[in-house]
């Protein structure tokens, strides 16, 4: 008797089921080899339809893998958008440690390595998911998972508690990379949406269905009503931007030459800053001088010079103690900014041979160069000849090197005093406070951390000629995001990098900014509902046609189990047409085989 057509159909797809799950073979077999080390087909299984994708121990690993995935990418970009304040960590640990080393970089390569391991094996993992594999994580990735888990943890709780401003500096970072993160977002949820859909229509059990489709739908619904609380500076009307903030080097430009000397103030002016930053101190015999630190162990030799008064107060020192001092060769031999390899040689030497300056010189070349002067006045220590005339000593130099218009006193001892002597400086305050304490106090410029920074209280007090100026802005986008909140200017240690930027970063008009946001949405929606509606039809067998050939995949004939070692199949035979036979020759776990002809259906 002739073999019937729905036998001989069954028996097509069979063969076709077969050529098609050895063709991926190759492709799954990497997958699970690296996620699991399961290089051999026989170690492995596909998920049923009605099975779970993975066991209870497996499911509770994917479910870490994936908080720690969220985890390790919370703290990477915490401390990539910490970048601006790198120095001040890695001067944290020297004063702590007592030898430099660049902490802030090795941190951010242990945090960028792990997240992309953690970020591989989440890949992995979805791909597998897509393949309709049943996951099993190798034990050595669990543990490095759980390394990665702890690391970023440990990480971010230590760093929030020594260094909590950084946080407001995340928040500052959302609004210039909330929207590409937005779309980074939607795009992710719309790749998840295969895996998701495949393993939705398979679970025979509503409860799981529903969980897994709410907790799905739940997030991508969220993320995309983020939009409506985000808010961004750089999002404004055409024409609103105001000028760009100008340049004022912190301690001259400390990445192309020692800080606080001559030669790095020399580089800000060359470098296009429109004024100059410094830290004034009073030497033990009333000459003001340039220092930042309350020690000269940081930036001078006094280690080698005087041993025995290394941690001794700099204002302690004579300035004919201080003359002694080399000020440039801690910048070659420490490298704070990783910018010593691309000094010249006449750079180097001319760095290798700074010496302490005066306020006297650092007034006359500001004044040579036109350009605003702001410092920091450090009151000497008690006992010091000049603890209580600090400031008219200072105030004399000041007088005497430079015009007053040109220096913004921040200095806030005495301030009343000192305007009652020079009405031409411009008092600046280090502080917030209400208009009117302000305009009391003839305030014309505030200084301050660039965490303070808001749109509106820049506008206020520019409402009434005051100007605001921010530090350390170092980083482009910080520079950027300062630029559309209004800021007069900015203090900086990169005057060389941000005077070559001409706009912000990241400007887009509302009416820009939600046709990207309505796009985003709608095309991801789109491509989900299609996703999810491909899913349901071939869970149900329904045909697709691909040229003139009608096919079916998954359909009613995805009972058959072809990954198993042998094929039921019907043999013709003149007396028992209808019996069914075994292939002689089992599959083996590995490569594809000659089909036999009771495999080919024509036996």
């Amino acid at each position: 008797m002739p073999v019937t057509r729905l036998k001989l159909g069954k028996l097509k797809v069979v063969r076709r089921q077969l050529l098609q799950r050895y063709e991926h073979q190759p492709f799954v077999s990497c997958l699970a080899g690296l996620y699991g080390c399961q290089w051999r087909r026989y170690q492995r299984a596909r998920a049923q339809p009605g099975e779970c994708c993975c066991s209870k121990v497996e499911c509770g690993s994917f479910g870490l893998l994936i908080l720690t995935f969220f985890l390790s990418f919370l703290f990477l970009y915490f401390w990539s958008e910490a970048q601006n304040d790198y120095i001040d960590f890695d001067w944290f640990n020297f004063g702590t440690l007592g030898f430099w080393f660049p902490w802030s970089l090795v941190l951010l390569v242990v945090a960028a390595a792990l997240f992309t391991y953690i970020a591989l094996l989440l890949v992995l993992a979805v791909c597998l998911l897509s393949e309709g594999q049943r996951l099993y994580l190798h034990w050595s990735h669990k543990t490095g998972i759980v390394v990665a888990l702890a690391f970023s943890v440990i990480a971010t709780a230590i760093l929030s508690d020594l260094w909590s401003k950084e946080w407001k500096t995340l928040l500052l970072s959302l609004q210039v990379t909330a929207p590409f993160l937005h779309v980074a977002a939607v795009s992710l949820m719309a790749i998840l949406s295969w895996p998701i859909a495949l393993h939705f229509f398979r679970m025979n059990k509503r409860v799981r269905q529903v969980a897994v489709l709410g907790l799905y739908l739940s997030v991508l619904f969220s993320l995309y009503l983020v939009p409506l609380g985000m808010y961004s500076p750089c999002i404004k009307e055409a024409g609103a931007l105001g000028p760009a903030p100008t340049l004022i080097g912190h301690r001259g430009a400390p990445m192309l030459a020692p800080e606080n000397t001559v030669m790095s103030f020399e580089k800000a002016v060359e470098a296009g800053g429109e004024g100059l930053e410094t830290d004034v101190a009073i030497s033990y015999d009333g000459v003001p001088f340039l220092m930042h630190d309350s020690t000269l162990s940081r930036t001078t030799n006094v280690a080698q010079v005087f041993p025995n008064r290394t941690h001794v107060a700099a204002a302690m020192f004579t300035w004919a103690e201080l003359q002694q001092l080399n000020a440039g060769d801690w910048f070659l031999s420490r490298d704070p900014f990783g910018t010593v390899s691309s000094l010249s040689d006449t750079d180097c030497s001319q760095a290798q041979n700074q010496s302490v300056p005066s306020l006297a010189q650092f007034l006359e070349l500001a004044a040579w160069s036109d350009k605003l002067v702001l410092f920091d006045l450090h009151r000497p220590p008690y006992g010091h000849p000049y603890y209580l005339s600090y400031i008219n000593t200072t105030l004399q130099v000041v007088q005497a090197h430079i015009n007053s218009s040109q220096v913004l006193w921040l200095p806030s001892e005495d301030r009343e005093l000192v305007q009652a002597v020079d009405p031409e400086l411009q008092q600046t305050s280090g502080e917030k406070a209400s208009i009117q304490e302000l305009t009391d106090g003839h305030i014309t410029r505030l200084n301050l951390h660039y965490s303070t920074m808001s749109q509106q209280q820049f506008s206020k007090y520019q409402s009434v000629n005051i100007s605001t100026n921010l530090y350390v802005v170092s980083q482009p986008w910080l520079y950027a995001l300062a630029w559309c909140a209004g800021a007069q200017s900015v203090t900086t240690n990169s005057v060389h990098i941000l005077s070559s930027i001409h706009k912000p970063l990241f400007l887009m008009t509302p009416q820009d900014y939600g046709l990207m946001w309505i796009l985003t949405d709608a095309v991801s929606a789109f491509l989900i509902f299609a996703v999810f509606i491909f899913h349901w039809w071939r869970e149900r067998g329904l045909p697709f046609w691909s040229g003139s050939h009608q096919t079916h995949e998954n359909g009613p004939y995805s009972k058959f189990r072809t990954d198993s070692f042998e094929v039921v199949c019907v043999r013709w035979s003149p007396l028992h047409s209808d019996l069914p036979c075994r292939s002689p020759h089992p599959l083996p776990p590995l490569g594809l085989q000659p089909m036999t002809p009771c495999m080919l259906g024509l036996a």
